[in-house]
């Protein structure tokens, strides 16, 4: 579990968190859905450290992890997966190098356990064999998977997703979210998706947070936000011609 308590996060006079209060709930795939320059991604970015918030903390199971000195937010930092956006594989790694990469970092596996353990994570994203292969030679799918297999390949207990549909058709989209809620659940992991895509709302959203210019405005999950009542988060998710259909179909 992640909690985050009153925090704020300002850039010069430009104020783009303002007293956040969310807990991102352990087993469960968490959504921070809101239109861009919410604040969205300043938020994960405060939560792994990659930004310093104003004020406020940020406990990873009880452990104040914007408290910590250096040395202990790196303890923290072991226990993180990142999917980032486009996948970002290294060009110059084949697959296997790329998925061992975070194992290297951050165990003390021998050669043949990281091997071993990096085959079990492509085979859990349903990529066997394609070790030897260059990110080139990937699909945008197969790409995302691979990240995924990297983002748990050293056994986080958190793990995060920024925009893991970008870029993917539909029914790709739909297999990634699928995956991503799988992984989550079979390893209780904490698991935080950054997304616009309303197909993963409504698919995976086991809980729900939604910011609207750097406040947190709601909470819920997938079986409420359709019927909020905050007018933000309407606006937000019948934003598409499709959910207003939608919306006009079921009253």
């Amino acid at each position: 579990m992640i909690e985050i308590i009153g925090l704020n996060k300002s850039f010069g006079e430009n104020q783009v968190l303002r007293n956040i209060d969310v807990v991102f709930e352990e087993g469960k795939s968490n959504l921070l859905i809101g239109a861009s320059g919410s604040g969205k991604t300043t938020l994960c970015k405060c939560t792994v450290g990659l930004h310093q918030p104003d004020t406020g903390t940020i406990s990873y199971n009880g452990r104040i992890f914007n408290q910590m000195s250096h040395n202990e937010k790196k303890e923290i930092r072991r226990e993180i997966g990142f999917l980032f956006q486009g996948s970002a594989l290294f060009d110059y790694m084949t697959v296997e190098e790329n998925v061992m990469f975070p194992i290297k970092m951050f165990s003390n596996l021998t050669t043949k356990e990281a091997k071993k353990r990096v085959d079990f994570c492509l085979e859990r994203v349903d990529l066997k064999g394609v070790n030897k292969l260059m990110p080139s030679e990937l699909s945008g799918g197969m790409k995302k998977r691979v990240g995924i297999a990297r983002a748990i390949s050293a056994k986080p207990k958190y793990l995060f997703c920024d925009e893991p549909n970008s870029g993917l058709d539909p029914q790709t989209s739909i297999l990634i979210d699928n995956l991503i809620k799988e992984i989550t659940h079979e390893y209780k992991m904490t698991t935080v998706v950054i997304t616009h895509d309303m197909n993963s709302v409504l698919e995976i959203g086991e809980h729900i947070s939604f910011i609207y210019k750097g406040d947190m405005l709601w909470d819920g999950t997938n079986k409420e936000v359709l019927d909020t009542t905050s007018t933000e988060l309407t606006d937000f998710v019948y934003a598409s011609s499709f959910m207003k259909e939608l919306k006009r179909m079921n009253g």
